[in-house]
């Protein structure tokens, strides 16, 4: 049976990246067997349909708004997949992806066994920030359940001696937080500087039947 462990998001929005990091530590950390592919999806969306479509086991990795205290872990299985991400959409790649589950479905090649691995957000309004300390703490544990789900057809994990290394260093969990700037530097959740920086005018036509708003802006200063 072919294998897909696969995580997807965005890492430059905090909690959101948490399907990503899981697959980093994974590449990092863990050697599979050759059936087995670990693949970081990104946002990549309707581009992993045939990645999708070539697993008979497949197990997502996502941060998931599943209406539970902020770094719950929760597991959902086969038709509850695509469903809940149907229902509870919390970013545009959640769309994608339900769209690529679809797609799979249409095309005839579905995966025989779904599971989403998901924990429930703490931050996601924090641009190029990291997994906020609580997230963090469950990539291990998603892990672990995932590694169980996968024991139950006879597929194992070998934890690596040696951290290997990313195909791209760049999204190495480690590197990403030392080398970001500072909050100071580049302020992440909306900077006061840029409004002080420019004039609004905000205008709209006298009827409100079709109403448009236009914004002009007047850059001024040095921003």
């Amino acid at each position: 049976m072919k294998v897909l462990l696969l995580g997807i998001g965005n890492v430059l929005w905090a909690d959101e990246g948490f399907g990503v990091r899981v697959i980093g530590h994974l590449q990092q950390h863990y050697r599979f067997p050759d059936n087995v592919t670990v693949l970081d999806g990104g946002t990549q969306g309707v581009y992993l349909v045939e990645h999708v479509q070539a697993a008979d086991i497949l197990v997502v990795f996502d941060a998931i708004d599943y209406g539970l205290p902020p770094a719950t872990l929760k597991c959902l299985e086969n038709a509850d997949v695509p469903n809940f991400l149907g229902a509870k959409k919390m970013s545009l790649h959640q769309t994608g992806f339900q769209e690529v589950l679809a797609m799979a479905q249409m095309l005839g090649a579905y995966p025989q066994h779904l599971l989403l691995v998901g924990v429930q957000p703490v931050e996601l309004d924090d641009y190029g920030g990291s997994l906020r300390p609580q997230i963090k703490a469950q990539i291990q544990p998603a892990i672990a359940m995932a590694l169980v789900y996968l024991a139950g057809f006879g597929i194992s994990a070998e934890p690596t001696r040696t951290v290997a290394s990313l195909a791209d260093p760049v999204l190495d969990l480690r590197r990403y937080e030392q080398e970001r700037p500072s909050a100071d530097e580049a302020c992440r959740m909306g900077d006061g500087r840029v409004l002080q920086a420019v004039d609004f005018t905000v205008s709209a036509p006298p009827s409100a039947e079709g109403c448009t708003l236009r914004v002009d802006v007047d850059y001024r200063g040095k921003y």
